[in-house]
């Protein structure tokens, strides 16, 4: 399969024109999860990106070895380990990011895009190439992760990372965080939004 495309291709076409999320509609559970707060938004993105790539690098290598009626089985068993190690990693070394996402890293095993990566694309390509596949599907996800946490942390709380960045002077005229951007819906407004951007400047996207 990834003979007829570039790695680099491979690598960046899911930042933008093959975007899990906003063209594969894959991920969007979380999205509206997560994304309250930038930073365990941020967290969450790099999770699944180091997930992703090291899922699809290790079922990429074990692709001629794993009989086909137990295939799904096995990747859900990499992915489980993968996720339980990331888990513990972030108990460890980010304890209060982990309590804000909660069960939120345990489902990352379910994650409709880890599962779609690991059987569209590792289980019939060599690993180097997988392991682009995972970085830049990752990614592709990290970025919305990132963009609908910004708005709607910065719109609805007036923060980012945790800090004021509304000034005071603003709130003292009048100026009042809309709640709405905190709550869930909202998170499934902003990704409608970037959707529709870009679907209007990339034509290859919309419907004939």
């Amino acid at each position: 399969m990834a003979d007829n495309i570039s790695y680099k291709d491979i690598l960046f076409n899911p930042f933008s024109k093959d975007n899990p999320v906003v063209v594969q509609v894959l991920g969007i559970c979380s999205v509206l999860a997560v994304t309250a707060k930038l930073e365990p938004a941020i967290v969450m993105g790099l999770s699944v990106i180091a997930v992703l790539a090291f899922s699809n690098v290790i079922i990429s290598f074990m692709r001629n070895t794993i009989p086909n009626a137990i295939r799904i089985i096995v990747q859900l068993v990499v992915v489980a380990g993968l996720v339980i190690i990331v888990s513990e990693l972030l108990k460890a070394y980010a304890y209060n990011v982990s309590l804000q996402l909660s069960v939120y890293i345990s489902l990352i095993i379910t994650n409709c895009i880890l599962m779609g990566r690991l059987e569209a694309f590792a289980m019939g390509n060599r690993p180097w190439p997988a392991f682009l596949d995972g970085v830049g599907n990752g990614i592709g996800y990290a970025i919305i992760l990132a963009i609908v946490a910004f708005f709607r942390e910065l719109f609805g709380s007036g923060t980012l990372f945790g800090y004021q960045v509304v000034p005071d002077a603003l709130y003292e005229a009048g100026y009042v965080n809309n709640g709405l951007m905190i709550l869930p819906p909202m998170a499934l407004i902003l990704v409608a939004c970037i959707i529709w951007v870009q679907r209007s400047y990339n034509k290859s996207l919309q419907e004939k």
